[in-house]
């Protein structure tokens, strides 16, 4: 697991499995309030990708 390819994308599944975990959390007031946070998840998961890249180079 120390390959930087594989960092990535446990750095974007792990946001989206974050976003999943708080979303359940938030489903029983509206369904959109269980999707925004596994998009809020994956947009910080690729963020973070994006700094290992960069910290690559």
């Amino acid at each position: 697991m120390s390959d930087k390819k594989n960092q990535g994308g446990l750095a974007i599944g792990g946001g989206v499995l974050m976003g999943v975990g708080v979303g359940f959390l938030f489903l029983h007031l509206s369904p959109l309030f269980f999707i925004g946070p596994i998009m809020i998840g994956l947009g910080l998961g690729l963020m973070v990708e994006a700094f290992i890249a960069s910290k690559k180079n």
